[in-house]
């Protein structure tokens, strides 16, 4: 099994120093990684080389073209918001959390998720497919967030949302022949990962410090708006996921399993906060 097929490998793949969980019970609790420590890790990230073989052009793109592209398009769109809202509600979070290097975590999170729509969008250039302007979900989920400008209700879809991006891109490279595209799928899973970290151990902090009744009430928001987001992502993506040998059944029973892994992370409870984290 991939690496990234594991939930597991939420918890040990690309994460800040001093995040790592220990796998025995025996061990300490893992403490919460800093924002400076996560803008150190986006910076160096964004520093590696990009190991995408754009002289490969469009070699192999036949197979599943049709699927793969209009899929595509409508997923492109959703990676390339300009992030304005979002940074605005990390700045605010920032400063009411007197943690300055937030907002610079978050810009840089931001720049990779703009990093991979446009890669995303130079691949549907290669193959002559034009970007899509408009797109049902996408619009719905902006709708949502500009409804509660917050920015626990600005993270809440994001997690859900990548949660199925680990699926999602797993599949496009099952589905597809072109090595460029194939590329770009495992840079953006590899990316994917540590962003759950992050948008998680957010949500850690944030749950700390709620009253436990009020958190179980927005774990099951979560768990409806996830079982919603699942039917509409099957509804937009289902025949590309398909072409990447996914039943409903199978995408259905992968997501749950990927989405509950990430609510542990979220559980302040498996957090050390010895240290003021």
């Amino acid at each position: 099994m991939n690496a990234l097929e594991c939930p597991e490998a939420l918890r040990h793949k690309a994460l800040p120093s001093g995040a790592q969980a220990g796998s025995a019970s025996s061990r300490p609790k893992p403490r919460l990684a800093s924002s400076a420590e996560w803008v150190a890790n986006f910076i160096a990230n964004a520093q590696k080389p990009c190991g995408v073989p754009w002289e490969r052009g469009a070699e192999g793109i036949g197979r599943n073209l049709p699927v793969i592209a209009q899929s595509l398009r409508g997923w492109q769109l959703g990676e390339s918001s300009d992030g304005a809202h979002l940074s605005a509600m990390a700045r605010t979070h920032a400063e009411r959390e007197g943690d300055p290097a937030f907002f610079d975590a978050m810009r840089l999170f931001i720049a990779e998720e703009q990093r991979h729509a446009a890669e995303l969008g130079r691949w549907l250039d290669l193959a002559g497919i034009p970007r899509a302007k408009r797109n049902w979900g996408d619009s719905c989920f902006r709708a949502f967030r500009h409804c509660l400008p917050s920015m626990e209700a600005w993270t809440t879809p994001v997690v859900l949302i990548e949660t199925h991006a680990l699926i999602y891109y797993r599949a496009i490279q099952q589905a597809t022949d072109s090595p460029v595209l194939q590329a770009i799928c495992a840079r953006l899973l590899a990316d994917e990962v540590p962003h759950l970290r992050f948008q998680s151990e957010r949500f850690a902090r944030i749950f700390q410090r709620r009253n436990p009744f009020w958190r179980k009430v927005t774990m099951g928001f979560h768990h409806v708006f996830f079982a919603g987001i699942t039917l509409a992502v099957w509804a937009g993506h289902g025949a590309a996921l398909e072409a990447g040998g996914l039943s409903f059944r199978k995408f259905w029973r992968t997501a749950w399993i990927r989405m509950r892994h990430v609510w542990r992370m979220m559980d302040p409870k498996r957090y050390s906060w010895e240290d003021g984290h």
